[in-house]
């Protein structure tokens, strides 16, 4: 049983680590003017970081919980069904949304800065499906964090710190296309501190329940289907948007150093 007399540090640690979003949303403030260059990169910095996070740490995580509780190979199994009903998930409300609202479906024409009503409502959708992603993606990170807290403090906050650097280019990636979509940088850095306001929630409902409902099999389970989630949304609307705007070559470098930059988070923590 889990002793109550870390309560305080627990949540003030995973409150601390989910709301490193809202950091990534502050970086807005930097942004000077619109920029499609800007943009674009920007967006591909956030695939980078999906695709990276979503294949080499969520599902690894996923695999090693999953076959743990089930052998390697049914674990693995496990893992991969997860990761594609993940896919399928975002993808049937994708498609189910109306094709005029739909933010793969439209076609743009350039305004004064680049970014038509049409490149704006995409964007904002964009940013608002990166919301929930996010969102869910912070609730098993926040129940690691508070339960490992909970165990030993110090255990505790070199999750946190991990996790708060994870979050920072997640907020990035939360308030970027909101902000060019809104033109309102108070609305993209609040949705970025939103996103992260599930890293406690899942923290402390992670404290009360995972002995009795939140299991190792469902803890992976539910990793498994946010890294496809995750992996759709980078490659299905965060890509395409970055090429929509003209910059191949920025949209790729975006890609590589969002990698690069979760990569050395990893190695350095």
């Amino acid at each position: 049983m889990l002793s109550g007399s870390n309560f305080p540090i627990a949540l003030l640690l995973t409150l601390l680590a989910g709301l490193s979003t809202g950091l990534g949303g502050v970086i807005v403030l930097l942004t000077k003017k619109f920029s499609t260059k800007t943009l674009s990169l920007a967006l591909g910095f956030s695939a980078g970081v999906m695709l990276f996070i979503s294949l080499t740490e969520l599902f690894t995580e996923a695999r090693t919980g999953l076959g743990a509780h089930f052998g390697d190979r049914m674990g693995l199994l496990y893992t991969v069904l997860a990761f594609f009903a993940g896919i399928g998930l975002i993808a049937v409300i994708d498609n189910v949304i109306p094709s005029k609202e739909n933010p793969h479906e439209y076609t743009a024409t350039p305004s004064e800065n680049g970014i038509s009503d049409g490149d704006s409502s995409r964007l904002m959708r964009l940013g608002l499906f990166s919301v929930i992603a996010i969102a869910i993606h912070n609730f098993p990170e926040g129940m690691a964090t508070f339960v490992s807290a909970m165990e030993s403090p110090d255990t505790g906050l070199s999750i946190a710190v991990a996790v708060a650097i994870h979050n920072i280019p997640e907020g990035i990636m939360v308030a970027i296309p909101i902000y060019y979509a809104t033109h309102k940088k108070g609305k993209a850095i609040g949705n970025a501190f939103m996103s992260g306001l599930a890293e406690p929630v899942g923290g402390v409902l992670g404290w009360l329940l995972l002995s009795r409902i939140f299991g190792q099999s469902l803890n992976g389970v539910v990793l498994a289907v946010v890294a496809g989630i995750m992996t759709y949304i980078a490659l299905d609307e965060l890509l395409p948007s970055a090429e929509k705007f003209g910059h191949h070559h920025l949209s790729i470098i975006g890609v590589i150093a969002g990698m690069a930059v979760m990569a050395a988070s990893m190695i350095l923590i």
